[in-house]
């Protein structure tokens, strides 16, 4: 369906690059018949449109995910992008500046959570740092 789809393949290296291989291989082996048509949109729109876009840096990219993720709640998703953030080069402390600015704009609430899943993600790479794949400390 994606064969040679341009943005499909753009967005799929871009997918696994900032996500790893582990997580995006499982997410395409849950793909199903009524997934993936959505699968197939944030790989295209998500991946291979917008975090492909010249004008901010990943890294730029990973802050702005990880506020918006932080603001909406949006807890499961904030994990798997603290790890992208660390993969796209951001450290632990700029990990937690941006969940400090965050707490300002987005509510002491929705920071006190994301803290809680940034520390269990760090927690997590410390105590396994056979999984950390390509990240900064």
């Amino acid at each position: 369906m994606n064969s040679g789809d341009p943005a499909h393949e753009r967005g799929m290296r871009v997918r696994r690059e900032v996500l790893g291989d582990e997580y995006v291989d499982a997410a395409v082996e849950r793909t199903t018949p009524f997934t993936a048509d959505f699968q197939d949109l944030i790989t295209r729109y998500a991946w291979g449109e917008i975090w492909t876009r010249p004008a901010l840096d990943r890294r730029t990219r990973s802050c702005i995910t990880l506020t918006a993720l932080m603001a909406r709640g949006h807890l499961d998703e904030l994990g798997l992008h603290v790890r992208a953030a660390l993969r796209n080069g951001l450290t632990r402390e700029e990990i937690k500046e941006v969940l400090l600015q965050g707490a300002i704009y987005c509510g002491v609430p929705a920071a006190n959570a994301a803290f809680a899943v940034a520390r269990q993600v760090l927690e997590n790479l410390d105590e396994h740092p056979e999984t950390q794949g390509n990240v900064s400390e």
